[in-house]
Protein backbone atom coordinates (compact mmCIF):
# COMPACT_ATOMS: atom_id res chain seq x y z
CA UNK A 1 0.00 0.00 0.00
CA UNK A 2 1.24 3.76 -0.68
CA UNK A 3 1.90 6.49 1.29
CA UNK A 4 -1.20 8.17 -0.52
CA UNK A 5 -3.83 5.35 0.07
CA UNK A 6 -2.72 4.39 3.77
CA UNK A 7 -3.27 8.91 4.20
CA UNK A 8 -6.54 8.08 1.44
CA UNK A 9 -5.33 11.85 0.38
CA UNK A 10 -5.79 12.89 -3.30
CA UNK A 11 -3.35 15.36 -4.26
CA UNK A 12 -3.71 18.21 -6.71
CA UNK A 13 -2.29 21.21 -7.46
CA UNK A 14 -0.04 22.84 -4.73
CA UNK A 15 -0.39 26.55 -6.92
CA UNK A 16 -2.93 28.20 -8.46
CA UNK A 17 -2.40 28.56 -12.16
CA UNK A 18 -3.91 30.52 -15.04
CA UNK A 19 -5.63 28.65 -17.98
CA UNK A 20 -5.31 25.23 -15.11
CA UNK A 21 -7.23 22.56 -16.40
CA UNK A 22 -9.19 21.76 -13.21
CA UNK A 23 -12.84 22.39 -14.36
CA UNK A 24 -11.85 20.71 -17.78
CA UNK A 25 -11.05 17.50 -16.21
CA UNK A 26 -13.81 15.82 -17.28
CA UNK A 27 -13.99 17.02 -20.93
CA UNK A 28 -10.33 15.81 -20.94
CA UNK A 29 -10.99 12.40 -19.23
CA UNK A 30 -13.38 11.15 -22.03
CA UNK A 31 -10.50 12.05 -24.60
CA UNK A 32 -7.80 10.38 -22.97
CA UNK A 33 -6.59 7.20 -25.01
CA UNK A 34 -7.57 4.02 -23.94
CA UNK A 35 -4.17 2.88 -24.23
CA UNK A 36 -3.24 4.69 -20.60
CA UNK A 37 -4.88 1.69 -18.88
CA UNK A 38 -2.90 -0.67 -20.87
CA UNK A 39 0.92 -1.63 -21.99
CA UNK A 40 0.26 0.40 -24.92
CA UNK A 41 1.15 3.80 -23.07
CA UNK A 42 4.25 3.89 -21.13
CA UNK A 43 5.29 7.20 -20.72
CA UNK A 44 3.59 10.30 -19.60
CA UNK A 45 4.87 14.12 -20.80
CA UNK A 46 4.18 17.23 -20.48
CA UNK A 47 5.86 20.09 -21.94
CA UNK A 48 4.12 23.15 -20.16
CA UNK A 49 3.47 21.41 -17.11
CA UNK A 50 2.29 24.95 -15.27
CA UNK A 51 -0.40 24.09 -12.01
CA UNK A 52 -0.01 20.49 -13.14
CA UNK A 53 -4.33 19.52 -12.49
CA UNK A 54 -3.89 16.97 -15.60
CA UNK A 55 -0.88 15.33 -14.93
CA UNK A 56 -1.98 14.54 -10.96
CA UNK A 57 -5.10 13.37 -12.02
CA UNK A 58 -3.53 11.17 -14.65
CA UNK A 59 -0.47 10.09 -12.15
CA UNK A 60 -2.81 8.62 -9.73
CA UNK A 61 -5.42 6.93 -12.03
CA UNK A 62 -3.23 5.34 -13.55
CA UNK A 63 -0.02 4.65 -11.31
CA UNK A 64 -0.18 1.14 -11.98
CA UNK A 65 0.35 1.44 -15.84
CA UNK A 66 2.12 4.32 -16.79
CA UNK A 67 5.84 3.72 -15.87
CA UNK A 68 7.38 6.66 -16.69
CA UNK A 69 6.40 10.84 -15.99
CA UNK A 70 8.04 13.85 -17.44
CA UNK A 71 7.01 17.07 -16.92
CA UNK A 72 8.80 20.51 -18.33
CA UNK A 73 8.35 24.17 -18.44
CA UNK A 74 10.17 27.19 -19.34
CA UNK A 75 9.22 28.99 -15.64
CA UNK A 76 12.24 28.35 -14.18
CA UNK A 77 10.71 29.53 -10.94
CA UNK A 78 8.00 26.73 -10.96
CA UNK A 79 10.26 24.16 -12.33
CA UNK A 80 12.76 24.60 -9.14
CA UNK A 81 9.70 24.73 -6.42
CA UNK A 82 8.59 21.37 -7.65
CA UNK A 83 11.96 20.14 -7.31
CA UNK A 84 12.26 21.28 -4.08
CA UNK A 85 9.18 19.59 -3.04
CA UNK A 86 9.59 16.83 -4.62
CA UNK A 87 12.73 16.53 -2.34
CA UNK A 88 12.71 18.34 0.33
CA UNK A 89 8.63 18.66 1.44
CA UNK A 90 9.23 18.58 4.79
CA UNK A 91 11.62 21.65 4.93
CA UNK A 92 9.12 23.35 2.64
CA UNK A 93 6.64 22.76 5.08
CA UNK A 94 7.91 24.37 8.03
CA UNK A 95 8.77 27.32 6.28
CA UNK A 96 5.21 27.95 4.88
CA UNK A 97 3.67 27.00 8.13
CA UNK A 98 6.00 29.93 9.72
CA UNK A 99 4.67 32.13 6.51
CA UNK A 100 0.89 31.38 7.68
CA UNK A 101 1.34 32.00 11.28
CA UNK A 102 2.64 35.19 10.85
CA UNK A 103 0.80 36.66 7.97
CA UNK A 104 -2.75 35.08 10.00
CA UNK A 105 -1.18 36.92 12.88
CA UNK A 106 -2.00 39.97 11.42
CA UNK A 107 -5.18 41.46 11.68
CA UNK A 108 -5.44 44.91 9.63
CA UNK A 109 -5.09 44.49 5.77
CA UNK A 110 -3.13 46.93 5.28
CA UNK A 111 -0.21 45.11 7.57
CA UNK A 112 -0.50 42.29 5.79
CA UNK A 113 -0.07 43.60 2.72
CA UNK A 114 3.45 45.65 3.90
CA UNK A 115 4.35 41.49 4.70
CA UNK A 116 3.33 40.61 1.13
CA UNK A 117 4.90 42.87 -0.33
CA UNK A 118 8.17 42.19 1.62
CA UNK A 119 8.03 38.56 1.04
CA UNK A 120 7.46 39.32 -2.70
CA UNK A 121 10.56 41.35 -2.40
CA UNK A 122 12.67 39.17 -1.30
CA UNK A 123 11.71 36.34 -3.16
CA UNK A 124 12.72 38.47 -6.00
CA UNK A 125 15.98 38.72 -4.31
CA UNK A 126 16.75 35.66 -3.69
CA UNK A 127 15.80 33.13 -6.31
CA UNK A 128 18.46 34.63 -8.69
CA UNK A 129 20.85 33.48 -6.47
CA UNK A 130 19.90 30.19 -4.74
CA UNK A 131 16.48 28.32 -4.97
CA UNK A 132 15.87 26.27 -1.70
CA UNK A 133 12.74 25.35 0.05
CA UNK A 134 12.67 29.09 1.98
CA UNK A 135 12.23 30.38 -1.55
CA UNK A 136 10.12 27.82 -2.80
CA UNK A 137 7.80 28.73 0.44
CA UNK A 138 7.67 31.68 -0.38
CA UNK A 139 6.48 31.37 -4.19
CA UNK A 140 3.84 29.21 -2.24
CA UNK A 141 3.00 32.00 0.21
CA UNK A 142 2.70 34.56 -2.56
CA UNK A 143 0.69 32.36 -5.02
CA UNK A 144 -1.98 31.94 -2.05
CA UNK A 145 -2.23 35.31 -0.91
CA UNK A 146 -2.07 37.56 -4.26
CA UNK A 147 -4.26 38.50 -6.54
CA UNK A 148 -6.48 36.49 -7.93
CA UNK A 149 -3.47 33.49 -7.46
CA UNK A 150 -1.65 34.54 -10.29
CA UNK A 151 1.74 33.97 -11.33
CA UNK A 152 3.28 37.05 -13.29
CA UNK A 153 6.63 38.66 -13.73
CA UNK A 154 7.71 41.49 -15.55
CA UNK A 155 10.53 41.80 -18.63
CA UNK A 156 12.84 41.38 -15.82
CA UNK A 157 12.02 37.94 -14.27
CA UNK A 158 10.56 39.83 -11.45
CA UNK A 159 7.22 38.67 -9.99
CA UNK A 160 5.14 41.57 -9.36
CA UNK A 161 1.70 40.71 -9.09
CA UNK A 162 -0.23 42.77 -6.17
CA UNK A 163 -1.39 41.67 -3.19
CA UNK A 164 -4.90 40.05 -2.94
CA UNK A 165 -6.48 41.46 0.33
CA UNK A 166 -8.19 37.68 0.86
CA UNK A 167 -9.53 36.98 4.57
CA UNK A 168 -8.76 33.37 5.20
CA UNK A 169 -6.21 32.34 2.43
CA UNK A 170 -5.36 28.27 3.13
CA UNK A 171 -1.26 28.91 3.00
CA UNK A 172 0.07 25.63 3.43
CA UNK A 173 -2.21 22.27 2.75
CA UNK A 174 0.51 20.26 4.49
CA UNK A 175 -1.74 17.08 3.59
CA UNK A 176 -1.91 17.81 -0.29
CA UNK A 177 2.04 18.72 -0.21
CA UNK A 178 3.00 15.46 0.71
CA UNK A 179 0.54 13.80 -1.90
CA UNK A 180 2.06 16.03 -4.43
CA UNK A 181 5.75 15.27 -2.85
CA UNK A 182 5.04 11.40 -3.14
CA UNK A 183 4.07 11.70 -6.87
CA UNK A 184 7.18 13.89 -7.59
CA UNK A 185 9.16 10.98 -6.69
CA UNK A 186 8.68 8.86 -9.65
CA UNK A 187 8.41 12.31 -12.12
CA UNK A 188 11.43 13.80 -13.76
CA UNK A 189 10.77 17.72 -13.78
CA UNK A 190 13.01 19.30 -16.43
CA UNK A 191 13.07 23.11 -17.18
CA UNK A 192 13.89 24.11 -21.14
CA UNK A 193 11.78 24.82 -24.23
CA UNK A 194 8.47 22.22 -24.83
CA UNK A 195 10.41 21.03 -28.38
CA UNK A 196 13.62 19.82 -25.70
CA UNK A 197 11.11 17.35 -24.57
CA UNK A 198 10.82 15.56 -28.26
CA UNK A 199 13.54 12.94 -27.20
CA UNK A 200 12.11 11.63 -24.84
CA UNK A 201 8.77 10.80 -26.69
CA UNK A 202 8.38 7.63 -28.33
CA UNK A 203 5.20 5.68 -29.86
CA UNK A 204 4.13 4.36 -26.42
CA UNK A 205 4.12 7.71 -25.55
CA UNK A 206 0.75 9.78 -24.50
CA UNK A 207 1.53 14.05 -24.60
CA UNK A 208 -0.96 16.41 -22.90
CA UNK A 209 0.00 19.84 -24.42
CA UNK A 210 -1.26 22.98 -21.82
CA UNK A 211 0.60 26.38 -23.86
CA UNK A 212 0.03 29.79 -22.86
CA UNK A 213 -2.96 30.10 -24.45
CA UNK A 214 -3.44 32.30 -28.00
CA UNK A 215 -4.96 35.56 -26.74
CA UNK A 216 -8.68 35.60 -27.42
CA UNK A 217 -7.97 39.40 -28.45
CA UNK A 218 -5.08 41.95 -28.33
CA UNK A 219 -6.21 43.07 -25.11
CA UNK A 220 -7.04 40.03 -23.55
CA UNK A 221 -3.45 38.82 -23.78
CA UNK A 222 -1.89 37.03 -20.61
CA UNK A 223 1.09 35.03 -21.32
CA UNK A 224 3.83 36.01 -19.28
CA UNK A 225 4.65 32.67 -16.72
CA UNK A 226 8.41 34.02 -17.80
CA UNK A 227 9.92 36.79 -18.87
CA UNK A 228 9.42 35.41 -22.53
CA UNK A 229 6.47 35.97 -23.99
CA UNK A 230 4.91 32.97 -26.06
CA UNK A 231 4.31 34.50 -29.35
CA UNK A 232 2.49 34.00 -32.29
CA UNK A 233 5.24 32.40 -33.79
CA UNK A 234 5.32 29.98 -30.99
CA UNK A 235 2.05 28.93 -31.55
CA UNK A 236 2.93 28.21 -35.29
CA UNK A 237 5.98 26.17 -33.81
CA UNK A 238 3.86 24.90 -31.45
CA UNK A 239 1.44 23.32 -34.05
CA UNK A 240 4.34 22.02 -36.37
CA UNK A 241 5.75 20.01 -33.04
CA UNK A 242 2.45 18.50 -32.77
CA UNK A 243 2.99 17.11 -36.41
CA UNK A 244 6.30 15.57 -35.03
CA UNK A 245 4.42 13.73 -32.06
CA UNK A 246 2.17 12.48 -35.05
CA UNK A 247 4.78 11.43 -36.98
CA UNK A 248 6.33 9.19 -34.12
CA UNK A 249 3.16 7.24 -33.71
CA UNK A 250 2.90 8.97 -30.09
CA UNK A 251 -0.90 10.20 -28.86
CA UNK A 252 -1.28 13.79 -28.08
CA UNK A 253 -4.00 15.98 -26.42
CA UNK A 254 -3.43 19.81 -26.43
CA UNK A 255 -5.92 22.44 -25.10
CA UNK A 256 -5.98 26.06 -26.26
CA UNK A 257 -8.51 29.39 -26.23
CA UNK A 258 -10.66 29.18 -29.02
CA UNK A 259 -9.77 32.52 -31.48
CA UNK A 260 -13.89 32.06 -32.76
CA UNK A 261 -14.93 33.27 -29.01
CA UNK A 262 -14.27 36.97 -30.43
CA UNK A 263 -13.81 36.54 -34.42
CA UNK A 264 -15.60 33.71 -35.78
CA UNK A 265 -13.59 34.31 -39.20
CA UNK A 266 -10.15 33.33 -36.91
CA UNK A 267 -9.60 29.61 -38.43
CA UNK A 268 -6.19 29.46 -36.84
CA UNK A 269 -6.55 26.42 -35.31
CA UNK A 270 -8.84 25.14 -38.23
CA UNK A 271 -5.30 26.29 -40.87
CA UNK A 272 -2.56 24.91 -38.09
CA UNK A 273 -4.43 21.73 -37.41
CA UNK A 274 -6.46 20.29 -39.95
CA UNK A 275 -5.42 16.80 -39.68
CA UNK A 276 -6.35 16.86 -36.03
CA UNK A 277 -9.90 16.27 -34.30
CA UNK A 278 -10.99 19.80 -33.31
CA UNK A 279 -13.25 19.31 -30.22
CA UNK A 280 -14.88 23.02 -28.71
CA UNK A 281 -15.72 22.39 -25.00
CA UNK A 282 -17.33 24.99 -22.73
CA UNK A 283 -15.06 26.37 -19.79
CA UNK A 284 -15.40 29.59 -17.82
CA UNK A 285 -12.81 32.36 -18.13
CA UNK A 286 -11.91 33.69 -15.03
CA UNK A 287 -8.69 36.35 -15.52
CA UNK A 288 -10.25 40.09 -16.56
CA UNK A 289 -9.93 42.65 -15.23
CA UNK A 290 -13.92 43.53 -15.81
CA UNK A 291 -16.29 41.07 -13.83
CA UNK A 292 -18.51 41.66 -17.44
CA UNK A 293 -15.35 40.22 -19.25
CA UNK A 294 -15.87 36.84 -17.23
CA UNK A 295 -17.83 33.39 -17.79
CA UNK A 296 -18.52 30.63 -19.87
CA UNK A 297 -16.39 30.31 -23.48
CA UNK A 298 -15.16 27.78 -25.83
CA UNK A 299 -11.91 26.22 -25.41
CA UNK A 300 -10.31 23.60 -28.12
CA UNK A 301 -9.00 20.24 -27.50
CA UNK A 302 -7.42 18.71 -29.82
CA UNK A 303 -6.21 15.11 -30.39
CA UNK A 304 -4.58 12.88 -33.27
CA UNK A 305 -6.43 9.76 -32.16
Amino acid sequence: MTILAERQCVAKPFLKWAGGKTQLLDEIDRRLPDGLSGSEIETYIEPFVGGGAVFFYIAQKYESSVKHFYLFDINEDLVNCYNIIKNDIQSVIEQLQNLEQEFCSKRKQSTRKTFYLNIRCSFNGEKSRVFDASVAAKLIFLNKTCYNGLYRVNRKGKFNVPFGGYENPTVCDEDNLLGVSEILKKTKVICCDFENSSKYIDNKTFVYLDPPYRPLSPTASFTSYSKDNFIENDQIRLADFCKKIDAKSAKFLLSNSDPQNENPEDHFFEDNYSEFRIDRVKAVRAINCKASGRGQINELLITNY
